[in-house]
């Protein structure tokens, strides 16, 4: 059972899958954390002109734009909020490449909430 727990912090969830999306932001809401959603790098990025977030949840794989181009888009742009990448591609060099262009963690799918939950704490710690 998951506990209630105060947060301010907002976190953004990136997903093309709205399964996902939904997923985490139940998850996520029940853990006391203000949670926006994005499709895409599109809606990513307005989400951000309107107001900021503490940290980004952004899936790899997504159409148009995939993750690592907007992580590197982010990183270019001196954003410095923190992000975990989720994708499905669990290979080393997936992960290598994921951190190099600036992702601050990584999760491959299928993930447990939990572990993202904790992961999640750990960067904001920081």
């Amino acid at each position: 059972m998951a506990t209630q727990a105060q947060h301010t912090d907002k976190v953004l969830v990136v997903d093309d899958d709205s399964r996902i999306r939904d997923l985490l932001r139940r998850y996520l809401t029940q853990e006391g954390f203000e949670v926006l959603l994005a499709e895409d790098g599109k809606a990513l990025t307005r989400v951000l002109l309107r107001e900021p977030v503490d940290l980004i949840v952004l899936d790899l794989m997504m159409p148009g734009e995939d993750g690592l181009s907007v992580c590197r888009r982010l990183r270019g742009a001196n954003t410095t909020t923190p992000i975990i990448m989720l994708t499905a591609k669990g290979e080393d060099v997936d992960r290598i490449v994921g951190l190099e262009v600036g992702a601050d963690d990584y999760l491959a799918k299928p993930f447990n909430p939990r572990e993202l939950l904790a992961r999640i704490n750990a960067v904001l710690r920081r």
